[in-house]
């Protein structure tokens, strides 16, 4: 894990990003999601990072900016998607080691939690827990099941409310079942 180098994207990256979550997702969507997320207010460069294994770029995160909707007010919390890393690397723990800087940036930069959609099995065993712990509601036609939360500053999610994401996420969580 340590020949594993991660870092912010550059502009030179984009056309790799895609290809990482074309291949991780065996399809366009997320990394349109990418695409449209970079283009939009929610973006934060720094918090779109990449993963390097011997000089070739194998995994990408991005957390986005959304907002948690309360009765205490309107708190910026982050939006995690997607994370992605090549299948034929998958067993080195890239994703793991992509979400702890993520996560670890995050914190620095001062974000009360990071809300995830779509592979909550995974993001359990990493400390992120289901949306009903919080008392929450969200804006996408995902099951609840699917929505987990990492609170980053403890406290911050117990006002509930409703999580807002991007609406860049309608790509992939409204659409027709």
């Amino acid at each position: 894990m340590t020949d594993i180098k991660v870092r912010a994207e550059r502009p030179a990256d984009i056309q790799a990003i895609g290809v990482v979550n074309i291949s991780a997702f065996e399809g366009d969507c997320e990394a349109q999601l990418v695409a449209d997320i970079r283009n939009s207010p929610a973006y934060i460069p720094e918090l779109s990072l990449v993963a390097e294994y011997n000089g070739r770029l194998v995994g990408h995160i991005m957390l986005s900016r959304m907002e948690l909707q309360s009765g205490a007010g309107k708190t910026e919390i982050l939006a995690l998607a997607p994370m992605s890393v090549v299948p034929s690397q998958s067993y080195r723990g890239i994703g793991h080691i992509l979400l702890e800087r993520a996560t670890e940036k995050a914190r620095q930069m001062g974000f009360a939690a990071i809300a995830e959609v779509g592979q909550a099995s995974y993001f359990l065993r990493h400390g992120f827990k289901p949306l009903a712990d919080y008392g929450l509601s969200h804006s996408l036609s995902a099951v609840d099941d699917d929505v987990t939360l990492l609170e980053l500053s403890e406290g911050r999610l117990e006002s509930g409310g409703k999580l807002v994401f991007p609406q860049a996420f309608a790509c992939i969580f409204n659409r027709a079942a």
